[in-house]
């Protein structure tokens, strides 16, 4: 089972999806989209940046 993530760019949310599925849709790499979840990444970059949050799935 693949994890899902969702793709936000400030308070919008463009897509929720793979990271896979969110890679093709920005047209980067699957690693570019997991080092957007980062703290690393949220701490060189606005709060406007695009940001990736894993979602838990519920029990």
């Amino acid at each position: 089972m693949e994890l899902e993530y969702a793709l936000y760019r400030g308070d919008d949310l463009l897509k929720i999806g793979t990271a896979d599925e969110l890679a093709a849709f920005q047209q980067v790499k699957r690693k570019t989209i997991l080092f957007y979840a980062t703290p690393a990444y949220q701490k060189r970059t606005s709060k406007k940046s695009l940001r990736t949050i894993r979602l838990e799935e519920e029990k």
